[in-house]
């Protein structure tokens, strides 16, 4: 048996905590082979726990569970995918009447079922989910909000301290809010080291948004056996009850913290932060009660992207308006530079900053903390060389300039604005150093104590150690931070050049930029948060069990974004023929007929976000109950324009067996009938026939408009139809994808299913430059690359003969060469399954050829 090194504070960043080998005692796990028939494993209390008192490995998981559970555990295991997080089962009696909430999921190779003795709470959390939303969907600022969410999770969970707590650029963790038992000692605005949380524990908060510690001081449960027979420990990246690091056991017992939670804040698919719990004494969670705070740490991240691109759409206004009124205020006026010198101050107010300088003409004027006068003659010459005729900002001077040492305390950070277009005058806004004046917060006659790893685990020393390693830097500039630096460069080199022609190209691009900015992040703040409110907050329906009410939300919420991705990319809309598309995909099995036919149409932002929900709504309810749920069913969606402009859509299905009209309006079906007319002012009628729905729909022409691309017909089954196999094993896979955190994803899909990744392009000329030297078995192309396409690596891949597929959006359809039109597509976001089918399908066609 291979033995583990033993992990200590020189190597905690490759602790295997995702095979621990082990769960926390209050609950019991179960792992069978991936159909969920035979147990395998089991942790060593689950024989006590589950009054079971024989032998339990080997043994059919149907003898040890009984068959009626066991028959909803593999439903289940059915519903989830590979990697995903758990179906979850609330309130089933076993065989002697003790009863459980049960999560089941499957990975690599195992089917793992987590039993947890069950309150009767089921009712509560969803009504605990949709009040904790309700409390903070009215939050207009992010200060706000995670002020309100601190207060509003201790006052509902109960624990003793809940802290905000936000990653910084270098990983390192500040405490943005907390709300806390009279008498505990304060941790806010406190900052720790990223070592504190390692990399392989972010990204274990990326695949499981919640996390539980009931007792820190737990005595862990082994697996039983903890290698498999080929000698591989079992992965519960996934799973609940996965036990502690005792490295963070140790941090939190020094803390005097017995338990805790941490709730994953995730934006734009990158961990921002956790709402992190702790509590004094054992607590432990129960099922249902993390299912709610997940639904409310979800809304709480989309809520947080929102206002953040509401204060950046803010925030560009008013540099906007500045620097239109400097323009205003410079036109006709012969000494320019003395406006600028006199409106320094002003420019501090879009970019936050401790001081501002202008060196214009030779002369220099300052505000606030900046260097020294003695200084700015080198600094201007470095500005010359780092900044050429673009911005240039670092938030760790010193390491670039190595003299600015003896200032960093004054200036650590500098953002570098040009002024013109030779190298010249510059504008600089300076940062102080971050721990300048920055000090533990809490009582300093505050003891921890200390566990076998020394008083490096304990929050005074962290804080300590994050002062150290941050000595003359600053808060780094941000990406909105620097877009406005851009911006008013742009603009002050418009007054500087005054009407020249450099003038006039330089405003154009500012404008587009701004306009691009302020339509996008409009329309997201103003629509999306009232969307989703709406559609947590609507009524629930008889019968609906929880899981079942966040399953239909996330899916309305997924085709909500397919909406809002096509209408930023798209440039205000889309073609109603890609969204069908997108929303019938997952269903061309090959069980049902889709047909599909109409002419190009296009609809506006407003329609489309509108139609996504419709759409999506029609074709769930096709699939659970209509033509899509049994084989033999047909469904056919046809739609035109009129002589008036309204598009009239028809979606008819035929099914196998008779279909009994419900006997009351869910929401999905008011959704449908009440949108388009209340929305859009068009109709929307459906009727319950013997054999099948028929609805009709008619969008009013302001909100569409006819599109000039080939009549929509149905795919056809070879080209939709992928095989159930995913097997890629020892396949090399060349991946062009200009955007780092898609080809990331695209690298873990491929690598999951035990493929090499050869190679990973982020161009064209990148992907040609790889393929000169090898050739890979499959490959997956982007669309669009930036200012240019993935045509030239098609066509190089066409001519030696590679299988490969398109990854494209919406909007990217039409950009497909028409040589290329046979090509499988993938469409974005998609999935890790279509991915793995479309490749598998590929490598078995050549290998038949």
């Amino acid at each position: 048996m291979n033995q583990l090194k033993p992990v200590d504070l020189t190597n905690c960043d490759r602790e295997p905590i995702h095979i621990p080998g082990s769960i926390q005692p209050h609950g019991c796990l179960l792992a069978c082979d991936s159909s969920g028939v035979v147990v395998r494993r089991h942790s060593a209390n689950a024989g006590e726990m589950l009054g079971f008192a024989e032998a339990i490995n080997g043994l059919p998981l149907e003898t040890v569970l009984g068959a009626r559970v066991t028959h909803d555990v593999r439903n289940a295991l059915a519903r989830t995918q590979e990697g995903s997080r758990p179906a979850l089962i609330f309130g089933r009696q076993l065989q002697d009447g003790r009863s459980f909430d049960i999560a089941a999921h499957r990975y690599k190779g195992a089917a793992i079922i987590e039993l947890e003795p069950s309150v009767d709470d089921t009712a509560a959390p969803l009504e605990l989910a949709r009040t904790m939303i309700a409390r903070v969907s009215a939050a207009e600022s992010i200060k706000r909000l995670v002020g309100d969410t601190a207060r509003l999770v201790q006052a509902m969970l109960g624990y003793d301290r809940v802290m905000i707590y936000q990653f910084g650029a270098d990983g390192a963790g500040k405490v943005l809010s907390e709300a806390k038992r009279p008498g505990l000692e304060s941790f806010l605005g406190q900052y720790f080291p990223a070592s504190d949380i390692p990399q392989q524990a972010r990204a274990l908060y990326l695949k499981n948004t919640i996390r539980i510690i009931s007792d820190a001081a737990c005595v862990r449960i082994p697996l039983n056996p903890e290698l498999d027979v080929s000698g591989e420990p079992l992965d519960l990246s996934f799973a609940h009850l996965r036990s502690v690091s005792p490295i963070h056991c140790e941090y939190l017992r020094n803390m005097g913290v017995s338990a805790s939670m941490s709730i994953s804040i995730i934006v734009d698919g990158v961990l921002w932060g956790l709402i992190a719990c702790h509590h004094y004494s054992p607590r432990t969670l129960t099922m249902t009660q993390r299912v709610a705070a997940e639904m409310f740490g979800e809304f709480f991240s989309l809520h947080l992207h929102a206002l953040h691109n509401k204060q950046t759409l803010e925030t560009a206004t008013k540099a906007r308006t500045l620097l239109d009124g400097l323009l205003r205020q410079a036109s006709g006026l012969e000494d320019i530079n003395q406006i600028l010198r006199d409106r320094l101050d002003e420019f501090g107010q879009f970019i936050p900053s401790d001081g501002q300088g202008i060196w214009i003409d030779g002369q220099w004027t300052a505000r606030g903390s900046t260097p020294p006068p003695d200084a700015v003659t080198e600094l201007v010459r470095f500005a010359r060389t780092a900044a050429e005729g673009s911005i240039w900002a670092t938030h760790h001077l010193s390491a670039a300039l190595p003299t600015a040492e003896a200032y960093a305390a004054d200036a650590a950070g500098v953002l570098i604005v040009p002024l013109s277009q030779r190298p010249r005058d510059y504008l600089f806004f300076f940062r102080r150093e971050l721990v300048h004046t920055l000090e533990w917060a809490g009582n300093p006659e505050k003891t921890y104590e200390s566990g076998p790893l020394g008083d490096r685990l304990t929050p005074r020393k962290s804080f300590a150690i994050w002062k150290e390693t941050v000595r003359q830097q600053a808060n780094p500039w941000s990406e909105a931070e620097r877009q406005f630096g851009e911006a008013s460069r742009a603009a002050l080199v418009e007054v500087a050049l005054r009407h020249s022609e450099l003038l006039a190209d330089e405003r154009t691009k500012a404008e587009i930029r701004q306009r691009i900015l302020n339509e996008e992040l409009n329309h997201r703040v103003k629509n999306i948060l009232a969307v989703i409110k709406s559609l947590v907050n609507h009524p629930t329906e008889d019968g609906e069990t929880l899981q079942g009410y966040v399953e239909t939300l996330r899916g309305r919420i997924q085709a909500l974004s397919l909406a809002h991705d096509q209408v930023i990319r798209g440039g205000g809309g889309g073609a109603l023929g890609d969204l069908l598309a997108a929303e019938l995909i997952p269903y061309q099995t090959g069980r049902s007929t889709i047909e599909c036919d109409g002419p190009g149409v296009w609809m506006d932002a407003r329609a489309y976000s509108i139609m996504a929900l419709a759409l999506h709504e029609l074709a769930t309810n096709a699939a659970k109950y209509g033509a899509l749920a049994r084989a033999g069913g047909v469904l056919s969606v046809s739609w035109t324009l009129d002589a008036l402009g309204d598009c009239h859509i028809e979606w008819s299905e035929t099914t196998v067996t008779k279909v009994m009209p419900p006997k009351r309006r869910g929401f999905g079906s008011t959704l449908i009938e009440r949108s388009v007319p209340y929305d859009l002012g068009g109709e929307s009628r459906i009727e319950y026939r013997p054999n099948g729905v028929l609805a009709r729909l008619r969008i009013p022409a302001r909100f569409v408009r006819a599109h000039d691309e080939e009549r929509r017909k149905p795919p056809e089954p070879a080209a939709r139809t992928l095989p159930a196999s995913t097997d890629l094993s020892g396949a090399r896979v060349l991946i062009v994808e200009d955007q780092l955190l898609v080809a990331m994803d695209l690298e873990t899909i491929i690598e999951d299913a035990k493929a090499t990744v050869m190679a990973t392009a982020s161009s064209a000329r990148e992907a040609i430059s790889v393929l000169d030297r090898e050739l890979p078995d499959v490959a997956i192309l982007d669309v669009n690359l930036g200012e240019t396409s993935s045509e030239v690596v098609a066509q190089r891949l066409s001519e030696r003969g590679v299988p490969f597929m398109f990854a494209t959006g919406y909007s990217d359809g039409g950009a497909i060469p028409a040589q290329f039109s046979n090509v499988p597509i993938v469409r974005k976001p998609y999935e890790a399954m279509a991915i793995l089918r479309c490749a598998a399908r590929l490598l078995v066609e050549r290998k038949d050829r």
